[in-house]
């Protein structure tokens, strides 16, 4: 119900740019523009300073940008209450998740979630934990699932899971022979690493420095966006990678790769996390139980409890 022009403008507002708040709305530049000069138009005042290829709130778009995100709440929260008086869960939940949780955590749990409610239409983002955190921000998802914790001020976070993490690596790799790894023993040997702004990549650059290892002294040879690429190049004998345990189950059991503890252990937290000043509707407070439920039992490796309907 919210005017479209100050959905566009709280996006072109969140990002500083046309072109990704366009492809954030699905959108193009040009009418992305248009909204924004309609929105101008019709306040009589310019709301974005634009030089040299870059954009910035002006004292007038910094106001405006408060009110629209509180005008933008209240409408999704018109909505959602005016859907759950007829009591049913049904409706678009949009879901954003870093590609480890996306990929071997959630997809079970979305279609254990779809067949118990069929009215629901999840739609999952898919990114590191960095951009899902920053889509969540910006309003355009419900809730999102990263590893590790948020660092957004704006943002609120429930831990749902704990995750360990392990040296992962070919049979024949000499880190196979050990019954765990040191930090310290990890710089000897050749390293594939996740990509700058993965959650995995933050959470282990942070116990290498509580170690007392610069993770500028591990020997990368290679950085990586998809645990699935890792797993590929791992099972090679390239090198070794830090992944989590749960993300190479098939792996070991077939014997292509195998998991060897670190000492200490790493364990990090999965959270979801949420807009701290926004309404929750009854459909994403009953996903969020349900996938803590969901998760804990798969991180332990039993098999769920289904809870009464």
């Amino acid at each position: 119900m919210a005017d479209r022009r100050l959905q566009v403008f709280h996006a072109v507002a969140k990002h500083l740019s046309f072109t990704k708040a366009g492809e954030a709305l699905f959108m193009t530049q040009p009418a992305v523009t248009f909204q924004i000069r309609q929105l101008e138009e019709h306040f009589n005042t310019r709301l974005f300073d634009r030089s040299q290829g870059r954009i910035a709130l002006t004292p007038a778009g910094r106001m405006a940008l408060e009110y629209a995100e509180r005008i933008l709440g209240l409408s999704a929260e018109l909505d959602t209450r005016l859907k759950e008086i007829g009591g049913q869960m049904a409706g678009p939940l949009l879901i954003g998740a870093s590609t480890t949780i996306a990929e071997y955590l959630l997809p079970q749990v979305l279609g254990e979630f779809k067949s118990r409610y069929p009215s629901v239409v999840p739609r999952l983002f898919v990114a590191n934990s960095e951009a899902v955190q920053a889509r969540i921000a910006e309003r355009t998802l419900d809730l999102g699932f990263i590893e590790g914790d948020s660092h957004l001020p704006s943002l609120g976070a429930d831990v749902c899971g704990n995750d360990e993490l392990q040296v992962i690596c070919a049979p024949t790799h000499p880190l196979a022979q050990l019954s765990s790894a040191t930090p310290k023993t990890l710089t000897e040997h050749a390293y594939i690493s996740r990509e700058p702004g993965s959650g995995t990549r933050e959470v282990i650059d942070h116990y290498l420095h509580k170690a007392g290892v610069s993770p500028d002294s591990m020997q990368v040879v290679m950085e990586l966006g998809s645990p699935e690429a890792l797993k590929g190049l791992v099972a090679t004998g390239l090198g070794f990678a830090i992944m989590s345990r749960a993300t190479v189950t098939k792996e070991t059991q077939i014997g292509q790769v195998v998991c060897v503890p670190l000492a200490p252990r790493l364990t990090r937290n999965l959270s979801v996390v949420y807009p701290k000043e926004r309404f929750h509707s009854r459909l994403v407070n009953s996903f969020v139980q349900f996938t803590k439920e969901r998760f804990a039992a798969a991180l332990l490796g039993e098999k769920p409890v289904r809870p009464a309907a």
